[in-house]
């Protein structure tokens, strides 16, 4: 169990009085969107706002029983800024709900908060594991992966086709490095191993140092995690340095997800693993695309997917409180209970509140990442250290 300062609980307590009083009132319930809406994971965090806010439309921008205010937060992706920025959405805008964001070191200033506080959190996409182990709690859902389990799942999948050494190269942050652990321990499942790692630091692109060691290694493929900006410059420069033919490039699905159009013939024949992608055939993720598309003239893609479920996700809780979002353990148990009908196939929540989700193998080709198997089924992640009991 996670302990409480003094100030902590005269807060929660402000907090649960002025949320039963708004509520009486019928005022709007005040949703706080912290994402990078600036900077290398720009495009990320507008896809993630723009599908939150289809799933409100369909709901006639009610949750619960009341209207609903969005106050949208660039956290510019700056772990720095971020304490002071959720300060701003809880003391100044007074948000009720939380929802984001997008860099794993930014959402461990939210993940506190949410702990503290007792107020809603939803994270679309950080993966950060210890929001979902060791720092667990009611009030924090994720609706999109652990850092773990899409590289997982990649490793997996390369040790069934009878890789027996590989490599991991990612930025030397939190999400490379629980990645790398995690296309570790999928590489062992099936007998390969991890043999190396090497990085450099967010939001460095100068791979090349990097790509002139890559031939000396003695590893039959390389696993990597990028997103964004950084994605496309090291797709580009793996393929310029020639190495596509002699060393297999894959990885997490961020390094193709979202980054197809710019990175171009360099990505084609790239394999990643991620928990959606093109050519997913269900009703669901159909009807999705065609609403996400006419809205912002954009393809969806993961993003999207992750913040329309986040959506999802909080109106189920909300729907079960009748729009009280301090009345956090019922609603938590709401959350807990159901099975989301995403775009990405059904699923539920693990005990730590992470997805328990089926992870897809997918190629990149023709500027899509089209899905050609199943890395990993219902997979979820271990939610090591997390100790928490709901009624």
């Amino acid at each position: 169990m996670h302990h409480i300062s003094r100030r902590g609980m005269l807060a929660g307590a402000a907090a649960v009085a002025l949320g039963r009083r708004a509520i009486a009132q019928g005022a709007p319930i005040k949703i706080g969107l912290m994402l990078p809406f600036s900077g290398t994971f720009a495009a990320l965090g507008e896809n993630i706002a723009a599908a939150f806010e289809l799933c409100l439309a369909e709901r006639g921008d009610r949750l619960g029983g009341r209207a609903v205010t969005l106050v949208r937060l660039d956290d510019e992706s700056d772990p720095a800024k971020a304490p002071q920025n959720v300060n701003r959405l809880l003391e100044r805008d007074k948000v009720d709900v939380l929802i984001g964001t997008v860099h794993s070191g930014v959402v461990m200033a939210l993940v506190q908060a949410a702990r503290e506080r007792d107020v809603p959190l939803i994270i679309p996409n950080a993966g950060n594991v210890a929001a979902t182990r060791e720092l667990c709690a009611p009030s924090i859902f994720r609706s999109s992966f652990s850092n773990w389990q899409p590289a997982y799942g990649m490793g997996k999948a390369l040790a069934a086709k009878g890789v027996k050494k590989a490599c991991w190269v990612t930025w030397d942050y939190a999400a490379g490095k629980e990645s790398g652990e995690g296309f570790r321990d999928g590489l062992r499942s099936g007998g390969g191993e991890l043999i190396q790692v090497l990085t450099l630091p967010f939001p460095e692109t100068n791979f090349q140092p990097i790509l002139a060691q890559l031939p000396g290694l003695g590893v039959e493929a390389v696993g990597s995690f990028f997103a964004g900006g950084g994605a496309v410059q090291f797709v580009k420069d793996y393929a310029a340095a020639g190495l596509r033919e002699k060393l297999p490039l894959c990885g997490s699905g961020f390094l193709t997800e979202g980054v197809l159009k710019p990175q171009g013939a360099a990505a084609d024949g790239i394999q990643t693993a991620l928990h959606y992608g093109d050519g997913l055939d269900n009703a669901k993720n159909t009807a999705f695309r065609a609403a996400f598309k006419q809205k912002t003239g954009r393809d969806a893609d993961v993003y999207a997917v992750q913040g329309y479920d986040a959506g999802q996700m909080i109106a189920i809780g909300l729907d079960a409180t009748k729009g009280d979002a301090t009345a956090v353990k019922p609603l938590a148990t709401a959350i807990q209970a159901a099975k989301i009908d995403s775009p990405r196939g059904t699923f539920t929540l693990s005990p730590s509140h992470n997805p328990v989700q089926t992870i897809y193998l997918r190629e990149a080709k023709g500027g899509e990442n089209r899905v050609i198997g199943v890395a990993a089924d219902a997979l979820a992640d271990p939610g090591t250290g997390c100790k928490m009991n709901l009624p």
